[in-house]
Parts: C-alpha cells; sequence; structure tokens
C-alpha cells in the first residue's frame, strides 16, 4: 500500500477545502424596472428599494439639468418690443 513520502503542510491541507464554501450570489428583478440587482440592494438603474426612491440616477440629474437649462432660457429671453411699448404707455 503506498505511503506519503513527505507529511503534507498545513497550507496544502487547507488548500484543499478552500472552494467549498464559496456559493454563487442570489440575483432578484427590480420591482420597478425588472433590471437584474443582487439581494438587499438599490436599483443602479431605477434607483429604487423596495419601491421606495433611494438614489437620484444620472437620468434623474440628467432631465433635472434641462429643465433648469429651460427656466433659465425662458428668463434670459429677450422681450417683445410690443410688450414694452405697452408697458410704458401705462405708466
Amino acid at each position: 500500500m503506498p505511503v506519503p513520502k513527505r507529511k503534507t503542510s498545513k497550507r496544502r491541507r487547507d488548500q484543499r477545502s478552500s472552494g467549498k464554501g464559496i456559493k454563487p450570489k442570489a440575483f432578484s428583478g427590480c420591482l420597478t424596472c425588472s433590471a437584474p440587482i443582487g439581494a438587499h440592494q438599490v436599483c443602479k438603474e431605477c434607483g429604487y428599494y423596495k419601491g421606495v426612491k433611494i438614489l437620484q440616477t444620472k437620468n434623474d440629474r440628467m432631465h433635472k439639468r434641462a429643465q433648469l437649462a429651460n427656466v433659465t432660457a425662458q428668463k434670459n429671453a429677450p422681450v417683445p418690443q410690443e410688450n414694452v411699448d405697452a408697458e410704458k404707455a401705462s405708466e
């Protein structure tokens, strides 16, 4: 019967079962957008966690900037000459 030539080191012995405890992560779908997300994680696509908005996503920031740009553009728009004449006449 074969006998080991040398003593098995602790490192080699422990490496034998090193991958035993590794398990694949569980994924589920987001309730609002159905994107794949990990368990107990905020959705990176829509920013929701259990139906509540938690994060402001890149898309949200883009829409908010566009709205602010529209508001500032309307404030800085030149006033038509007819309106200016009507205001001076009323004074």
